[in-house]
């Protein structure tokens, strides 16, 4: 797949239309080198004709927002040590939320040109997404008004915090499937006091094939942001994806 050309001296380029999105499933990845990966991708993602939509895991791990209240992070240094739990700063939105094993991490490279450059917007479509798939399993995810996020009766399942640099969006949301919501008591999540945190295995009593909310999540997204799935991003040339 060649890439574009260069516009003339002076000339701004116009962005390039997505034919669609790809996807990029890359595993257990630690919160510090997935960051990396974003500001990577997202100073590429205007040379490439599709958007990107990452899927992963990470080690347990305490990620900071802009916005985070210090007074949210409940355990001592000491505490979080011997628990395992990573902290790393963020460069999303949002206040102080968890990554774990078992939750589905998604990070969309978006070019926000082609969604009115409203972010807003993008991230109640992102909550749709969610809901989408959470109704697959027969469970009524909802949004609540001035809340970012993804409930269930009354209980937070999905948690969204995103960035945007130039109009290409970053960062993203995180569904509970079947993580230790245990770790969550290290924290008050997004900010919010007497928050219950819930997962889908928890809602639904039963063990949840992971791969199979990855593949509902795909789904809906492509048809959400109206983009149709052109594969993976392991099977572009090397060349595009550099």
């Amino acid at each position: 797949m060649s890439q574009p050309s260069e516009a003339p001296y002076g000339e701004v380029k116009p962005p390039v239309i997505p034919q669609g999105f790809r996807v990029w499933r890359p595993g257990l990845v630690s919160y510090r080198d997935a960051q990396a990966h974003q500001e990577n991708l997202v100073n590429r993602r205007p040379q490439w004709p599709f958007d990107l939509l990452i899927l992963l895991e990470h080690p347990p791990v305490i990620t900071i927002g802009r916005n985070t209240r210090q007074d949210n992070l409940l355990w001592s240094a000491e505490a979080l040590q011997a628990a395992g739990i990573e902290c790393s700063a963020s460069r999303r939105g949002g206040d102080i939320t968890l990554h774990a094993p078992g939750q589905l991490v998604g990070y969309p490279i978006v070019d926000l040109n082609h969604y009115q450059r409203d972010l807003h917007r993008f991230l109640r479509l992102l909550e749709q997404v969610l809901i989408r798939t959470l109704a697959d399993y027969g469970l009524v995810g909802t949004s609540i008004p001035g809340k970012t996020g993804v409930w269930v009766d009354g209980r937070k399942i999905a948690s969204i915090g995103l960035a945007v640099r130039h109009w290409i969006s970053y960062h993203g949301f995180a569904l509970n499937i079947d993580n230790d919501l245990a770790y969550f008591r290290a924290i008050i999540p997004c900010g919010l006091p007497g928050i219950t945190m819930t997962s889908m295995g928890r809602e639904l009593d039963r063990p949840i094939d992971r791969n199979a909310v990855a593949e509902g999540v795909i789904h809906h997204f492509g048809d959400i942001m109206q983009r149709p799935l052109l594969g993976s991003y392991d099977d572009i040339p090397t060349t595009t994806q550099t």
